[in-house]
């Protein structure tokens, strides 16, 4: 059973995603909380994932992200807004967020998202996750490139996968590699790259043009 918690100022919210994420049979909401609330709450309930709103009103939702990280073994947190370009988003994901995704996510699409991220994947909504990269400059984007070209070549592919929301194991289902051989080359691509999360080597391979070259979007 995945444990999820989810913080939002609008009690509205908090019960509809309660509702949604109820719904399935592997997931349990097990608390909802305000912002002020949240770093309390995460200690006493232990959840997996937390899905935190990314502006609020009473606590800042990057004053939680930074609060909740640095608990002993935190849980997994993506973020949530309500805006398609979001200026905290690459913040938070720097911050150790694992993604992020727009409240008027698909309701049927929210609980796979969650599983995702208990199993270790990166989720950026695609709607949200084009609409940041848009328009953004390319500031550092010959460097980054300059640090993929380091990375062998299946390297390559597992950090395209990493990018794309991949957990180790689905990694390893899509290109028939052990998933203890997909966490060797991420470990290897996060060195590589010097880069600390999935998430950053992921924002680094957006920006090096990595994925345009899949002509797709990054994300889930």
């Amino acid at each position: 059973m995945i444990r999820v918690m989810v913080v939002d100022d609008e009690a509205l919210v908090r019960s509809g995603f309660r509702l949604i994420l109820n719904a399935a049979e592997d997931i349990e909401v097990v608390a909802t909380a305000t912002g002020a609330e949240a770093v309390a709450t995460v200690r006493r309930e232990r959840p997996d994932v937390v899905l935190l709103d990314i502006r609020m009103p009473d606590v800042d939702g990057l004053t939680v992200l930074g609060q909740v990280r640095a608990l002993p073994e935190p849980p997994v947190v993506a973020m949530l807004t309500t805006f398609d370009a979001d200026d905290y988003v690459v913040t938070a994901l720097k911050s150790g967020a694992a993604g992020f995704l727009l409240k008027d996510t698909e309701p049927d699409q929210l609980a796979q998202l969650v599983r995702t991220l208990a199993a270790g994947g990166v989720v950026m909504s695609p709607k949200a996750s084009y609409a940041v990269w848009r328009g953004r400059p390319a500031a550092g984007a010959d460097e980054d490139a300059g640090r993929v070209g380091l990375l062998s070549e299946r390297e390559r592919e597992v950090l395209v996968l990493v990018a794309e929301g991949l957990s180790n194991a689905e990694i390893g289902a899509r290109i028939h590699l052990s998933a203890g051989t997909v966490k060797d080359h991420v470990s290897a691509i996060l060195t590589k790259l010097r880069v600390g999360s999935r998430v950053q080597a992921a924002l680094l391979a957006q920006r090096a043009g990595l994925l345009d070259t899949r002509g797709g979007e990054p994300g889930r």
